[in-house]
């Protein structure tokens, strides 16, 4: 993701990889935050909409699903929504419980 996104700024900003330009120097000069954050700021957006939903709407029902009989395939395990969530949670130093004031969890 970091590649793509610094190929792109190189792009927008009419270098190539051969001028030997800083990415975080790229990156202040078109002043853009790196998608990553961007990308968490969705995320988290959506499971504090997630959360403020009640327990008989479709997508939390969706959470409490049981598969029974999967079977997991070769290679790395699969990355889920809510690993990623807490993960993303524990670097901001949010909890859950926030989720259900909408305004502290939008700041």
């Amino acid at each position: 993701m970091k590649v793509a996104e610094i190929q792109m700024l190189h792009w927008m900003y009419g270098l190539t990889r051969g001028d030997r330009v800083w990415n975080e120097t790229i990156r202040k000069k078109v002043g853009v935050t790196p998608v990553e954050i961007k990308m968490r700021e969705g995320r988290l957006r959506w499971f504090g909409h997630v959360m403020r939903r009640g327990m008989d709407a479709p997508v939390r029902r969706c959470e409490r699903i049981a598969l029974d009989g999967f079977r997991q395939g070769r290679g790395r395990p699969k990355k889920y929504w809510g690993e990623v969530i807490r993960r993303d949670m524990v670097q901001l130093q949010l909890i859950e419980d926030m989720t259900l004031d909408r305004k502290i969890w939008r700041t």
